[in-house]
């Protein structure tokens, strides 16, 4: 069963790593084609809101979906919920959707003051193009927690694959005809391609159950009672970026580009793992809830933070130190300039110090959303994304600029992993045991990173930046493999052992 789980969380993670360069690959050529420019600013701010409500609303749903659906016997029963469910989606984002339509000026106005003139124009007629596919991506989101629940991990998952593929191809094709508009048309039809994938994928099973019920039942109370802290609390992700281009709104052009630029490659190892991990284990941590399976999930909760903080506490040091390589490998090209590059180094440097406090407030947040206990953290998240952070960049904005935006966000994440590690200890009773020899040669292993990734990045180079960057990459795999040898860390000695080393 374990090697089994581990061969698929191992396939899924696969298939998202090539969905999240098919991302990259599109924010690559977002600065090859404009750079850090206006019209860059004008493609991220129309997307932040579908993409928020994807995230948010579609995301809480389906994880309040699960949480229930997965607990219900096999019957009448659950088949009336999934058509409640799938009735109640369709006219409460219908609605919102239409609403986001009409209303479109007041909104972008409202959400990002600092728009104005040819650049609210701009932002303006791409939402028309992207606020429709609000709809599809949601509903998408819904048939894919279907799927999952029923361990069809695959095809929702390459759904997502397909979506950003048909995005990236429609938005590159039909630019010479359409310029800017064509990221636009292709937000929304990708959308439509992935709802339409995921329809035939569930046709034969489920979709006889997609009709229209609107009675209002107790599991249908619970989906909605679960659902909507994890919409305030669990998108505390999505709640930074919507504030960091709020706030980069009232900046000179391009920063709103350059600060999505730095998320993105900040984001990538991080929602990789944590997306191949939470896809797998959250219907199954939720069947071990439902059971009262108390040490299995204790044991789930030990072992998944341990990984979280080798994999990521490592990768932070080596994207930090190496920081001004990664931007101009990935995206320095065609418009995106050296200037560009400037702008998005130090951002990308003050992001990496939150990738393990992101990863593992996503992590952590999936037990209390399991145990139906997540109303604390809901607040707990209100107060570092709309406390700190916004106190912290208000503090910091006039001197330091977009700076200030990646501080906020770094100093709130690791602040909202403390408080959640805390209330995980005192109300779920889940703890990160260690010892005081595993914390030693944890400060041992990281000190040797530190120290030679800075020598080597500041030290060592070669005039060809791709060699800089391949020296850097070899001498933090043979220190961190390396150490963790010689050191004997025991997630090492543990993964060498399922692979028969």
């Amino acid at each position: 069963m374990k090697g089994k789980m581990i061969k698929l969380i191992g396939a899924i993670a696969v298939i998202n790593i090539l969905s999240r360069l098919l991302g990259f690959v599109r924010e690559m050529v977002i600065g090859y084609q404009y750079g850090t420019s206006l019209l860059a600013d004008s493609i991220i701010t129309a997307y932040t809101i579908p993409n928020f409500i994807y995230i948010v609303i579609g995301g809480a749903i389906t994880t309040a979906f699960i949480s229930v659906y997965s607990k219900l016997a096999d019957g009448e029963e659950k088949q009336k919920f999934l058509s409640s469910t799938f009735s109640y989606i369709l006219l409460i984002v219908g609605v919102l959707t239409i609403l986001l339509v009409v209303f479109a000026e007041p909104i972008l106005k409202l959400s990002f003051s600092g728009l104005s003139g040819e650049e609210l124009e701009i932002t303006k007629r791409l939402f028309y193009w992207m606020a429709p596919s609000t709809f599809f991506l949601v509903f998408s989101m819904w048939q894919s927690g279907i799927l999952n629940v029923h361990q069809r991990f695959q095809l929702s998952t390459f759904a997502t694959f397909v979506y950003n593929l048909a995005f990236l191809v429609l938005a590159v094709i039909f630019t010479p005809l359409l310029k800017v508009d064509s990221y636009g048309l292709g937000a929304l039809l990708g959308a439509a391609i992935m709802v339409l994938m995921l329809f035939y994928g569930l046709k034969k099973d489920f979709t006889p159950h997609f009709r229209f019920h609107f009675k209002h039942t107790n599991e249908l109370k619970r989906l909605w009672m679960i659902a909507l802290p994890i919409m305030l609390g669990g998108a505390s992700l999505q709640f930074y970026f919507f504030i960091q281009r709020a706030f980069a709104s009232n900046l000179s052009d391009g920063y709103i580009a350059a600060l999505n630029y730095a998320s993105k490659l900040t984001q990538f190892p991080q929602a990789v793992l944590m997306t191949a991990v939470t896809t797998v284990i959250y219907p199954l941590l939720a069947k071990k809830v439902g059971a009262k399976e108390t040490e299995g999930v204790s044991e789930l909760y030990q072992r998944g933070m341990n990984l979280l903080g080798l994999l990521l506490i490592p990768i932070t040091f080596f994207v930090f130190f190496y920081s001004k390589e990664i931007v101009t490998i990935i995206f320095e090209y065609g418009n995106f300039n050296a200037d560009s590059t400037r702008m998005t180094t130090p951002l990308l440097q003050i992001f990496s110090l939150s990738m393990f406090a992101l990863a593992g407030n996503v992590y952590i947040s999936r037990f209390f959303y399991a145990m139906e206990k997540s109303y604390l953290t809901v607040l707990i998240s209100l107060l570092c994304v709309f406390g700190v952070n916004v106190l912290v960049t208000l503090l910091m904005i006039d001197q330091y600029g977009a700076v200030a935006i990646a501080w906020g966000t770094s100093i709130s994440s690791i602040v909202n992993l403390i408080l959640l590690m805390l209330l995980a200890k005192y109300m779920l009773k889940l703890t990160v045991k260690s010892n005081l020899q595993q914390t030693g040669k944890s400060i041992i292993l990281y000190g040797f990173l530190i120290v030679l990734l800075y020598m080597s990045s500041s030290y060592i180079h070669t005039g060809w930046i791709i060699g800089d960057l391949l020296i850097g990459g070899v001498i933090f795999l043979i220190v961190l493999l390396g150490g963790m040898k010689v050191l004997r860390f025991k997630e090492l000695q543990f993964f060498l052992r399922k692979r028969g080393v």
